[in-house]
């Protein structure tokens, strides 16, 4: 299918934009072909500028839980609008947002807004280390924390090892506090505790990951993390970018019985505009300046707008718990359909799922952390990537991602796509 518009569009792009995009994902070297670019989006639908439309999928890499342009949203930032835009100085929604999430994630005591993901993830890691007065942290392989220099360090040659810069411009200096592990093994963890003795602020990760493809987190790994963060004067940080506010009014720490010590969020705490925030325990948040010693700040930070709209968004969840269930009917419906037709196409490609995020991965093994995920048939994804879009079907560029619904589809709509990925397996293993 051609995207004439989009093709024209991303010519121009590459001229003067870094590849042609502002962020890497989107420019489909993982699936092959350009990208296309997007004009609009209603409910459970977006636009391209050739005129085409697709059932969408992605929902702006989750933040549009609702939909996109709800109509809630909409007014909430509308209002807001109406006021200025940005202060630099403190509003009444910020104080709200804050008595908000406080109130919906019992592990949160103390909360500071930031401007993205990336500031959230950073600053959290920052705290824990004035807190601890500890160097070093351990992230996990495949968990993304955003770009922050210390979170771009791939594994090294063994569990006990320091990482090594996994881009340019990260010193190696920064890589030797960062250690890694993979995902789901506890006892790569309690090796480089034991091998780095009262050395380790924190152990970050995404207790659901969504950045390696949906990995769900194995029975007692979360709770032996904690163990060990207990043991060893070790900070947990949960990562709920992704799953705040999506998995449960609490993210998914709300659905297990284990307690974080800071959490980081953003996404969905936006309503689809630019936001972060990361917060917890009273006694770490009191680190952080102008309570205590750990600078942090930001210029936008509370801007009147996102806060307009996440709370809006936040409000909306905490007095309509019926969302989630509705979302976990629609993402069974979506998974059991997909499972069906894999099997009369005679592969049974894993797909992990929990509530409204899942990934379809194209191997056969289970995926349980990286070096599972990376086992996956790229080449085939692709195909079956472009043959999605081909019937109007808006899938994440990459075998790496989770896919999230919204509550503006329907069954009809997920028949729809259970139709497109019955057609879309049955061209691709033709073709392969």
């Amino acid at each position: 299918m051609t995207h004439n518009v989009s093709q024209q569009l991303f010519d121009r792009a590459k001229q003067v934009i870094p590849g042609g995009v502002n962020s890497p994902v989107r420019a489909f070297r993982a699936v092959g072909g350009s990208p296309i670019f997007i004009k609009s989006a209603q409910g459970p639908y977006i636009f391209d500028e050739d005129g085409r439309r697709y059932i969408e999928l992605i929902n702006s890499w989750g933040p549009m839980i609702l939909g996109h342009a709800q109509e809630l949203i909409q007014k909430a930032i509308s209002d807001a609008l109406q006021h200025s835009f940005s202060y630099g100085a403190p509003t009444r929604r910020e104080v709200d947002m804050a008595e908000l999430i406080v109130s919906m994630v019992p592990s949160i005591e103390k909360v500071r807004m930031v401007n993205s993901g990336t500031e959230a993830t950073m600053s959290a890691v920052r705290v824990a280390r004035g807190f601890t007065g500890r160097d070093k942290m351990i992230k996990f392989e495949g968990c993304y924390h955003g770009h922050a220099d210390s979170f771009l360090i791939a594994a090294g040659s063994g569990a006990i090892t320091n990482g090594v810069p996994d881009s340019p411009g990260v010193t190696r200096g920064v890589a030797n506090d960062t250690l890694t592990a993979p995902f789901n093994d506890l006892a790569a963890v309690q090796l480089l505790v034991e091998a780095n003795p009262a050395q380790i602020a924190a152990i970050i990760l995404e207790p659901v990951v969504g950045n390696m493809g949906l990995v769900l987190p194995q029975p007692g790994f979360l709770e032996g993390l904690r163990t060990i963060c207990d043991q060893h004067g070790i900070v947990l940080i949960f990562d709920e970018v992704m799953t705040g506010f999506r998995l449960s009014k609490a993210g998914y720490q709300g659905l297990v019985d284990v307690k974080p010590d800071l959490t980081t969020l953003g996404k969905i705490i936006g309503g689809g505009l630019p936001v972060g925030a990361y917060g917890g325990r009273a006694d770490l948040m009191n680190y952080v300046s102008p309570a205590g010693p750990v600078y942090q700040a930001g210029t936008l930070s509370g801007n009147p707008l996102a806060m307009a709209a996440g709370l809006a968004m936040l409000t909306y969840l905490d007095e309509h718990p019926e969302t989630y269930t509705t979302l976990d009917q629609f993402g069974s419906r979506l998974e059991g359909g997909i499972r069906a037709e894999n099997r009369k196409a005679g592969r049974d490609f894993t797909l992990n799922r929990i509530g409204s995020m899942y990934t379809l991965f194209m191997t056969e093994q289970p995926v349980t952390n990286f070096a599972d995920a990376k086992s996956a048939d790229l080449p085939l994804f692709g195909r079956y990537f472009h043959a999605m879009l081909d019937r109007g079907v808006y899938l994440a560029p990459s075998q790496f991602e989770s896919l999230f619904l919204s509550t503006a589809l329907t069954n009809e709509l997920i028949d729809e796509v259970l139709a497109a990925h019955s057609e879309a397996l049955q061209e691709i293993l033709v073709a392969a």
